[in-house]
């Protein structure tokens, strides 16, 4: 390991940037999934049919083109319309955080968007009718009522997406993100040491993934600590 003596703050430094990514990126997975679970159970054939889209779309692409799709595609329709204005401008993208972090909760989204679905629909009814008895419009019935029932069904899958967003942050090196493995690839042209670096960046991972699958168990177990106290 005298090979990777030399990197231990720029793997530091990569690894704090998987953290932001993973926590933007969660943030927008939990939004997307909550919207097209709405718009899959709403009334809407619109709705609907553009949810059911979605879903199609991006679990059926492979995620890295999907990640190449948006990144080289936003560019080149943000550079378009900005020479609509200003025909001198050359080039504009989004930085690479800010379109991997997007593209990779579209992703993640769209299986979220799932689970959300159906752990809405195994809400019991009757906790819904009580709310609407006690005068709770449809909006705080499904803040207050639906959205909490939800979780605690939806958390044991929404666990394996959050494993899912974690890795797939390892995707936004190749548009130049300077995250773990974008260090890795550094480090092994200089220090000609592959296997050595991809250990650290699988350590790096793996650690990761237990903080969240440990986490993922507690959360599990508060939100069913009223099970517990029944028995």
């Amino acid at each position: 390991m005298e090979a990777v003596t030399g990197w231990w703050n720029d793997f530091f430094w990569g690894s704090l940037v998987v953290v932001e990514l993973f926590v933007v990126a969660l943030i927008m997975t939990v939004l997307f999934g909550l919207i097209g679970a709405a718009a899959k159970l709403s009334k809407s054939r619109v709705a609907q049919w553009i949810a059911g889209g979605y879903t199609v779309v991006f679990r059926g692409t492979p995620e890295i083109l999907v990640l190449l799709l948006f990144y080289f595609g936003s560019a080149v329709t943000l550079t378009a319309i900005a020479q609509t204005y200003d025909p001198e401008i050359k080039f504009v993208d989004i930085p690479p955080f800010w379109a991997g972090s997007l593209a990779i909760a579209l992703i993640v989204g769209s299986y979220a968007t799932e689970t959300f679905r159906g752990a809405f629909l195994g809400v019991d009814p009757g906790q819904v009718e009580a709310a609407r008895a006690l005068g709770l419009s449809n909006f705080q019935t499904f803040v207050y009522v639906r959205i909490p029932a939800m979780w605690r069904l939806a958390l044991p899958p929404f666990g394996n997406h959050m494993l899912s967003l974690i890795k797939d942050t390892a995707l936004i090196a190749i548009i130049g993100l300077e995250e773990t493995l974008f260090v890795a690839e550094q480090a092994i042209g200089t220090t000609g040491k592959p296997f050595t670096m991809y250990i650290v960046v699988g350590a790096i991972y793996l650690g990761f993934s237990t903080i969240i699958t440990l986490s993922v168990m507690v959360l599990e177990k508060y939100a069913n600590r009223h099970l517990e106290v029944a028995r």
